[in-house]
């Protein structure tokens, strides 16, 4: 009878043991599913930066390179705005899926006999005195039959069960095998001192998966969508404009621009200083994957911002020099709610990723850099891309990126202009009939990114555009790169349209923790198609650059100052074609200086100061000088 007791307490105690543990996994795996679950929802930017709504960049590659956030940089000279919200990485899902989708839960599990067998086990493991015990001792924990145990990977309810079974059975085999049952009294007290032992810790385990799974359930009774999550940024700007003096521009207004009787461009004088003006910017992004490796992007905005420095400019450079990016109108008319990006992502291999859709953002993808994302690096359009990227800002068709090697990355796009901020007619020639996606504004970019650390990235990027003329005219700008201002037959007559070769150098190398620095090189050659039979082709050349050091943490973790010395466009040659723009052959140059200043994870205040010289490209021109607080919230 004490045999029969003492074996039975035996079994009810080790039984008991083994129900904790298998309740304690139940419910670490039950909180494992429901994260599973909740992680098909994408969670960066930002850069992608964004960060507070991560530096997203593809899932494919050093993308983009915003301090750890893949966002993916947006800038562009808009002419009348442009703006980007990086997607929220999915990386996350990326490598849940990565770590389990080789795991085929029918596929059967081989017994072992020593714990060396297991090829993925070493005697460094933390547990791997347990589980050489289990194996060895016991003989109850099986691997899989490629000679792995896969101890880092979570166990199913399956796999739980068949261990529990296996050792629950050697445990019965022990007992009835041994004359005396095998079990003595000494052997009695220590289970029974285990079992109070470790009776809180059981409980309190208990106690917290309990607690987990209640809040996982109301976290998935009030989630927005298990397929889509939802982001956005505000953006609120104080803004302030002023000259020392008299300011020449080209042109009847910023968008009205007329040759005299000698056949020179007409200019105006600014005389006074604008008013300091309040605005605000809107990003609202859905960002939904169907597989965890997928994205489709709705990106909604709004704003209604028009930057002081806009009343000093030449016509064809509105929202160019000295304009804050956030401090922008992204619609023909203030306040519109409009739909900026709509697109869809997906991969076709483990180094190949597609994009596709009707309004897909060309600085999302392309020349992208680590310190002038404008959500936390440098502020103001120019200084966001380069000037001479990029003919359309958003458009319709495909994006394809190839991972070649860890070290190099190669994108290419064909993409018909769709922008939401022109009106369209003259413009969206992909959904117009009558040039469609091939006969109207298009371009084709390549671009290959050489990363030999995370640290360095350097990107060498050809563009080929196509423009039509607008009455007329070739408008410059983000309407037009690489020409900034507006161009003629140079006579006063009208173009026809206009092809636009352009290359470009970018590079940011993060030198150390707290210290960057990085800089853009371009040169574009626009040729002009006259509508006079006796004309010949005209061409401008022009070049710009850009160089500034970053200062990575300054003054609190996630803040980054950013000093940018840059020039947005130098005629070489050509300036007799241009209307508007070239100026009497002076050198438009800016500094600019911006501190994004975290908060706390949602809010961040971020000061701005610009300095434009020689504005307009007249030698003879005073300084502006352009100051911008924005605060930014981000959630």
């Amino acid at each position: 009878m004490v045999k029969d007791a003492s074996t039975l307490q035996v079994r009810l105690t080790v039984l008991g043991i083994l129900w904790m543990s298998l309740l304690v996994a139940n419910g670490v795996m039950f909180v494992m599913r429901s994260q599973a679950i909740a992680t098909t929802i994408p969670i960066s930017s930002d850069q992608q930066e964004a960060d507070t709504v991560s530096d997203t960049t593809q899932t494919i590659g050093n993308v983009n390179v915003t301090d750890g956030t893949e966002l993916i940089s947006d800038t562009g000279n808009a002419a009348t705005s442009d703006a980007v919200l990086p997607l929220d990485e999915i990386t996350s899902v990326v490598e849940l899926s990565s770590e389990t989708e080789d795991i085929t839960m029918t596929e059967p599990m081989s017994q072992v006999t020593n714990v060396s067998q297991l090829r993925d086990v070493s005697p460094g493991d933390w547990a791997y005195e347990a589980l050489r015990s289990l194996v060895e001792r016991y003989g109850c924990i099986a691997g899989y039959p490629n000679s792995t145990y896969r101890g880092n990977r979570a166990v199913t309810r399956f796999e739980f069960a068949a261990g529990l079974n296996a050792c629950l059975q050697k445990v019965e085999r022990l007992i009835a095998s041994s004359p005396d049952n095998g079990v003595t009294r000494e052997d009695l007290e220590t289970l029974q001192r285990l079992v109070q032992e470790f009776e809180a810790e059981l409980a309190t385990l208990g106690t917290r998966v309990d607690n987990l799974e209640s809040r996982v359930a109301v976290a998935e009774d009030n989630q927005f969508s298990t397929t889509t999550k939802l982001t956005g940024n505000a953006f609120f700007n104080l803004s302030g404009a002023f000259a020392e003096g008299d300011i020449k521009a080209e042109g009847l207004s910023p968008f009205a621009v007329a040759r005299d009787a000698n056949n020179n461009p007409v200019e105006r004088q600014i005389t006074e200083n604008p008013n300091i003006t309040s605005s605000y910017l809107v990003f609202l992004n859905f960002t939904t994957s169907f597989t965890g490796k997928d994205q489709l992007v709705t990106q909604l905005v709004a704003g209604n911002g028009n930057s002081p420095a806009n009343e000093f400019v030449s016509a064809g450079l509105f929202n160019t020099f000295g304009v804050p990016f956030t401090d922008q109108t992204p619609a023909v008319e203030t306040n519109d709610v409009i739909i900026r990006e709509l697109f869809y992502s997906f991969p076709v291999s483990d180094r190949i990723q597609f994009t596709v859709g009707p309004q897909i953002n060309w600085y999302r993808h392309f020349d992208a850099n680590r310190f002038t994302l404008f959500l936390r690096g440098t502020s103001s359009f120019n200084s966001g891309g380069s000037t001479l990227l990029n003919t359309l800002d958003r458009g319709a068709g495909v994006v394809a990126f190839w991972q070649m090697s860890q070290q190099f990355r190669l994108g290419v796009a064909y993409l018909a202009e769709n922008t939401e901020f022109l009106p369209q007619p003259p413009f969206g020639s992909a959904s117009n009939p009558a040039k469609g996606l091939f006969n109207g504004i298009n371009t084709f970019t390549t671009e290959l990114t050489f990363s030999p650390s995370d640290r360095l990235n350097l990107r060498l990027l050809y563009n080929r555009s196509r423009r039509d003329s607008t009455a007329g005219l070739f408008k410059g700008g983000a309407q037009g790169e690489p020409i900034y201002g507006l161009a003629d037959d140079g006579f006063g007559g009208e173009l026809r349209r206009a092809t636009a070769d352009t290359f470009s150098v970018n590079f940011d190398w993060l030198v150390s923790p707290g210290f960057g620095i990085f800089g853009r090189y371009g040169y574009g050659s626009t040729n002009l198609n006259p509508r006079r039979a006796d004309l010949p082709d005209g061409e401008v050349n022009a070049q710009a650059l850009q160089l500034g050091v970053a200062f990575p943490d300054l003054g609190k973790e996630g803040a980054l100052a950013t000093l940018s010395y840059q020039i947005p466009f130098s005629v070489l040659d050509g300036r007799q074609f241009l209307v508007s723009g070239g100026g009497n052959g002076g050198v438009q140059y800016e500094f600019e200086a911006t501190y994004f200043y975290p908060l706390t994870d949602n809010l961040a205040l971020v000061p701005a100061f610009y300095l434009i010289g020689n504005p307009n490209n007249f030698s003879d021109n005073p300084n502006i000088y352009v100051g911008n607080v924005r605060a930014q919230f981000s959630f």
